[in-house]
């Protein structure tokens, strides 16, 4: 079994205290009925995201809003299996929704996965979303240093040359100094 799969399945089974609808959704492979739960009212947390969970690993673009949804959430295990499941789902507005909520200030506490999506996706929305994410992580006592790593690891792994001014302002900063030397050597110099 995937490991992303077998997490998500012991923390949902916890969460569903050993419900059969629990069991039901981990066992069916009719994708209308995991789309009935995303729809269905009073459904409980763990079984939207189960539902939505394996409709977007299936490819299924109708887990796509759920999934979102749970990228920023505050459990930061519901943001990974949903960064996990919209990779895999192959929606053209992935990208474009990962990268809203990367830079959005107002939830920065919650960047960590769709930065970390866009990573993965290496979509054109990616290196600009990045640094401005990243621009915004150097002011001085800034909280969100994970974000800001995962942006500057991120930023050399996309090795894309607009991002050389803000890596090498990372440099000035003692828990970004490494990361950004890292990542500076991936990009290829100008020639």
């Amino acid at each position: 079994m995937d490991e992303a799969l077998r997490l998500l399945t012991e923390r949902l089974r916890a969460e569903s205290g050993g419900s059969s609808v629990y069991e039901r959704l981990v066992a069916t492979g009719d994708l209308g009925e995991l789309a009935h739960v995303l729809t269905e009212a009073g459904q409980p947390l763990w079984a939207r995201e189960a539902a939505a969970f394996r409709l977007g690993v299936a490819g299924d673009r109708r887990a796509f809003e759920t999934l979102v949804l749970l990228l920023n959430h505050r459990d930061p295990h519901r943001c990974a299996s949903a960064a996990y499941a919209l990779a895999r789902l192959g929606d053209p507005r992935t990208a474009r929704a990962a990268a809203a909520l990367a830079t959005n200030e107002l939830r920065v506490a919650y960047a960590l996965h769709p930065v970390r999506l866009l990573v993965e996706l290496r979509a054109p929305e990616a290196v600009p979303a990045l640094i401005t994410t990243l621009q915004r992580r150097l002011r001085p006592h800034d909280p969100y240093r994970r974000v800001a790593l995962a942006c500057v690891e991120g930023l050399g792994a996309l090795g894309d040359e607009r991002a050389r001014p803000v890596l090498n302002e990372a440099l000035a900063h003692p828990a970004l100094a490494e990361a950004a030397v890292r990542a500076l050597a991936r990009i290829p110099e100008p020639r």
